[in-house]
C-alpha cells in the first residue's frame, strides 16, 4: 500500500515500491509544478548501486519524473525520448535523500514536453534533462 503525507495526492503505484515519498507539491500552474521527495535511502535498490557507496541510479531518477508528471498530469505517460540529460552532482541517500523536482510541460499535438531541473534542498542542480512522453492510449493508438 502506498502512503503520502500530503492528502491531496492520488495513491499510485510506483515502479520500485517506497523508493520515495513526497514531502512537498507546489504546483505553479497547469503547466508547471515544484515537488519535492524524500528518498528511503534504505530502499534494495542501493544494495546493487553501490554497496558500502550509495548512489541514486539516474534511471530512477527519470522514473520519478515521468510518475510525478503523471500524477500531476492525471494520465499514464511513455517516454518517448530524452535529450540534453546531464547528471551534474551525484546522489548519495545517506548524505542528502531530498530532491527538488521541477517540471514543466508542453503540450503538443501528439505528446507531452517536459523540462525537467532537479537540485538539492541547497540548490545544487542534480539533473536537468528534456524528455518527451506520449500518453499510453496514444502509444495503443498508433500500434
Amino acid at each position: 500500500m502506498c502512503r503520502f503525507p500530503i492528502r491531496f495526492l492520488k495513491c499510485k503505484k510506483m515502479l520500485l515500491p517506497n523508493l520515495y515519498q513526497v514531502i512537498e507539491k507546489k504546483v505553479i500552474d497547469a503547466d508547471a509544478v515544484s515537488v519535492t521527495v524524500a528518498v528511503n535511502k534504505n530502499h534494495r535498490v542501493f544494495e546493487g548501486h553501490f554497496p558500502n557507496n550509495p548512489v541514486m541510479p539516474g534511471v530512477c531518477m527519470l522514473q520519478i519524473i515521468k510518475e510525478l508528471s503523471e500524477e500531476h498530469l492525471e494520465t499514464s505517460l511513455f517516454l518517448q525520448k530524452t535529450s540534453n540529460v546531464k547528471f551534474t552532482a551525484v546522489m548519495n541517500p545517506q548524505i542528502q535523500s531530498n530532491l527538488t523536482v521541477n517540471l514543466s510541460f508542453i503540450r503538443e499535438e501528439d505528446s507531452i514536453k517536459i523540462k525537467n531541473t532537479s537540485t538539492f534542498p541547497d540548490g545544487t542542480v542534480v539533473l536537468k534533462c528534456n524528455a518527451i512522453f506520449v500518453e499510453t492510449n496514444r502509444v495503443h493508438e498508433n500500434g
